[in-house]
Formats: C-alpha cells, structure tokens, sequence
C-alpha cells in the first residue's frame, strides 16, 4: 500500500515536471513582454558592417511573382480585379481628359514569397512569449504580435548551399540539422552570427515550383528541429529557404506537425521566410550580402507578403 502510494507520488512528480519543463518556452529570452523577438538583434555596428560586403552592387529580387497561380500550401487564394475610372460609358475626367486604374485585391498573405510573424504558429493556442488566443485575437483585430509592428530588416544575409553540399538532388521529406548544416558552412567557409538572415538554397524551387507544383506545395526537403533550435540559439533574426514552408515534409513525426514553425516562431522569436528565391544567389556563389527587407506594414496580419532584397 505505502509502496503503491509512493510510486503514484513519484508518477505524479514526475508528469509535474514534465509539464513544467515544456512550459519553459516562455517568457523570451528578450523580455517578458518582447513582441519582436529577434529582429531586435540588429545593431547600427552590425548594418554598417553587413553594408561593407557591397562590392560589386549587383542586386537580387528574392522574391517570386503573387498572383492566382502561385504555389500556395494549404487553402489560400488570390484575386485581382480592375477598377476603371470614369466607368464604362461616361467621360474622361475634367479638361485633361484624366482616365485610370485602380485595383481591389482580395488575398491571403501567405502566397508567394512571404514572412511568417510571431503570432502565426503558436503550441496549444500559446504564442511568443507565452500570449494566449484570447490576448492576440481581439475584437478589435489581431493585435500585439501583428506584422505592422515589426521594424525594416538590413543585416548580413548568408547562403547556406544544401543542394551543393549533398552533391545530389534533395528528396521529399530529407532534413538538415546541425550537422548538416555546420558541414555545409565549413565547405563554404562561411558563418552565422548574431542578427544575420540565414537562407538555405535545395533547388527545390527550380526542380519543382514549374514543373511539378503539387509536389513543390505538399512535399520539400528542409530544415529541422535541431538545426532550428542551433540557428536561433545564434542569435540570427530570420530564416528562410527556396521552398514553402522551410521545414521538410513529410514530417520526422506526423503527430508533432509544424514543430519547426513552432520551434522558431513561438519559442525562439526567429521570423520564417518561405519560397524566397534563394536559386540566382546560389548560382553566383553568393556566401554572404546585404539583405534588405522593408515589409508592407499591413495592420493585424500574420504573415505578409514580401520582395527582399539582396545586394552583394
């Protein structure tokens, strides 16, 4: 009986802890109440150095066009539509004859190239720094953790080459963790640092987004739980890659989806940067640049749809 009891002690502590050390996650390492996690790494020091790598001004377009055809995970849409002024039927505007376009665009921000805010992956309705549903999700809109708070990103941008380094095309589902990706870095003779942008080129985008795009929108090789927990712990303030949603699937574990959105977003305050079009980079041998990101500041949004830039 006493021994009975004592395990049931024992058992219960010990699934106290557990619980305990999985609610350590929160707060942030960068304050209770941080709403930007890392993107405060940045320091002037570090834009003027990141700018000292501008040696030849070549310029690259990471981003890839949004429309209704784009590759998309999941349910979202696109839909553009054209208003003319004056309408049909009635004349031009004042002396000058003054005619023109507008549009009305009615979109999910997660298509195309996009940025995943702190408040889209959350670990049973938690978010970064431990903020409930209730707190983001207000009647009022999406608030706190929404994409219009988060300031410009100009740091040092690094490539990380997967695809070369593996030396072969890379595979539905195939992950790279720390590993991986220190071998990968040491090949390159490049490192990561506190306040960079890392980005991961697998060719995914070009073997895929054209020519096969359910494969490209269900399926992609990627980052994975380690690596996300080692690059965070470097302090850098996003990560992206040439594919749509950065971590591989399938999933190491089809009962813990998302854990590397959740790993980075929630715990770590580390940005996701998906289908970015890491490809042009690549081929030139770019290891490290300029990387630029002014991200529209659309109010109450968690992900947004971006264009950043790399000067090298």
């Amino acid at each position: 009986m006493v021994r009975s009891g004592m395990v049931l002690a024992l058992s219960a502590l010990c699934l106290a802890g557990a619980a305990s050390a999985q609610e350590r996650w929160y707060p942030s390492k960068y304050g209770a109440s941080d709403t930007l996690g890392a993107v405060g790494n940045p320091s002037p020091e570090g834009v003027k150095r990141a700018a000292a790598l501008v040696k030849t001004g070549k310029v690259y377009a990471l981003g890839i066009p949004t429309g209704p055809d784009s590759a998309v995970y999941g349910e979202r849409s696109y839909k553009a539509e054209i208003i003319v002024t004056p309408p049909a039927g009635q004349p031009p505007l004042g002396a000058n004859k003054a005619t023109a376009f507008d549009e009305k665009v009615t979109t999910s921000m997660g298509i195309g190239t996009q940025m995943d805010g702190l408040g889209h992956l959350g670990i049973d309705h938690r978010y970064y720094n431990g903020l409930t549903r209730d707190e983001l999700n207000t009647p009022q809109g999406f608030k706190t953790l929404e994409l219009s708070n988060v300031p410009p990103i100009v740091t040092r941008g690094v490539v990380i080459d997967m695809l070369k380094y593996f030396g072969k095309p890379m595979t539905a589902g195939q992950a790279f963790n720390r590993t991986e990706i220190q071998a990968a870095m040491r090949a390159q003779k490049v490192t990561v640092g506190k306040g960079d942008v890392v980005l991961f080129h697998t060719g995914w985008m070009a073997a895929k987004m054209n020519s096969d795009r359910k494969a490209f929108q269900e399926t992609t090789p990627g980052l994975g739980e380690d690596g996300a927990i080692w690059l965070a712990d470097q302090g850098v303030v996003a990560i992206g890659a040439d594919t749509i949603t950065l971590e591989h699937i399938p999933f190491a574990d089809p009962n813990r989806p998302f854990v590397v959105h959740q790993t980075l977003l929630a715990k770590k305050g580390v940005h996701i940067l998906e289908n970015v079009n890491v490809g042009p980079l690549a081929a030139d041998g770019v290891t490290e640049f300029l990387f630029v990101l002014g991200q529209p500041r659309f109010v109450g949004t968690v992900q947004v749809v971006i264009n950043p830039i790399a000067i090298r």
